[in-house]
C-alpha cells in the first residue's frame, strides 16, 4: 500500500465561507473548465453541458440545504464540497503499490497519478466525503480536486491568477479562500481562528486541511431605523399650492 509522508512543509488548502456562499455554481463551472482543458485527462460529459439532463465528472459540487434551528427562521445554506486534502488521507493508504494516489511532501496536496491508476476504486470507497469520481468514459481514471496545482505554481500566469480556478472565479462576496493552513500567521489561518472555522466530519479522524466557516444565524426581525419627516410644513410655491388644492377635495 502507498504511504503518507511523515510531515509536510505546507498545508495548502481552501477555506469556504458558508455565510457568504450564494450557490451560484461559478466555482463548479470554473473547475470543470480548467480541469477539462489543462491538467490530466479531460473531465467527461455524458450529456451535452447545456442539455436537459447534463451529467458527467465534476471535481467540485455545490449542495443546497434548507435548515431551521429550533425557534429560528429557516435559511438556505449552500455547501460546496471537493477533496479536503486530508493530513491522514485513507485514499492514499489504501491505494495499491502502484502509488497512483499520493500526498505531496512539499505542500500537502493529494493527487492522482493518472498513468498509474488502474481504476480499482478503493480510494473512492475509503473517502468519507465522496470527493472522488471514477471517470469511466475517460478510460476508468480516478479524478479529484488538484487545488489547480498547474495554476498555483505557474509563473507564466499573473500573480493574482496563481490560485485555484474556483477561488479566482468566486464572486466579490469572497466565499472561497486559498492559502497555507499550516502557517498560523497566514491570512487563511487567521480567518479560521476569527470565525471559528471547523473540520468536516472530524469524527472520521482524517484531519482535513480544508476548513469551513459557519453561517451566521438569521435575524428574526430586521431593524429598520425610524424615519423623521423632512419638513413639518409645506414651503415654496408648489408645496403651498398643492396643500390648498388637496384641502378642497
Amino acid at each position: 500500500m502507498t504511504c503518507l509522508p511523515s510531515s509536510t512543509q505546507k498545508k495548502l488548502g481552501l477555506v469556504i465561507d458558508l455565510d457568504t456562499c450564494v450557490g451560484c455554481h461559478g466555482c463548479v463551472t470554473a473547475c470543470k473548465g480548467w480541469n477539462t482543458q489543462n491538467y490530466g485527462v479531460p473531465l467527461s460529459d455524458l450529456d451535452p453541458p447545456y442539455g436537459a439532463d447534463p451529467q458527467g465528472t465534476f471535481l467540485n459540487r455545490v449542495f443546497s440545504y434548507e435548515v431551521q434551528p429550533e425557534g429560528k427562521a429557516a435559511q438556505t445554506v449552500h455547501f460546496p464540497k471537493s477533496c479536503l486534502h486530508c493530513e491522514d488521507a485513507p485514499c492514499v493508504t489504501v491505494c495499491p503499490p502502484t502509488g497512483a494516489s499520493y500526498k505531496r511532501e512539499e505542500d500537502g496536496i493529494v493527487l492522482v497519478n493518472e498513468d498509474r491508476c488502474i481504476g480499482c476504486g478503493l480510494c473512492a470507497w475509503s473517502c468519507a466525503y465522496g470527493a472522488r469520481e471514477l471517470d469511466r468514459d475517460a478510460g476508468g481514471v480516478m479524478k479529484k480536486c488538484t487545488l489547480c496545482v498547474d495554476r498555483i505554481y505557474n509563473e507564466n500566469l499573473p500573480e493574482e491568477d496563481r490560485v485555484p480556478a474556483c477561488v479566482r472565479t468566486c464572486p466579490p462576496a469572497g466565499a472561497r479562500h486559498f492559502g497555507d493552513l499550516g502557517d498560523p500567521n497566514s491570512d487563511v489561518s487567521k480567518l479560521v481562528a476569527e470565525r471559528g472555522g471547523f473540520d468536516l466530519m472530524p469524527e472520521q479522524g482524517t484531519k482535513p486541511v480544508n476548513k469551513y466557516l459557519p453561517p451566521r444565524p438569521p435575524k428574526d426581525e430586521m431593524e429598520v431605523p425610524a424615519l423623521k419627516p423632512v419638513a413639518t410644513e409645506a414651503k415654496g410655491f408648489l408645496g403651498g399650492w398643492l396643500d390648498k388644492a388637496l384641502e378642497k377635495i
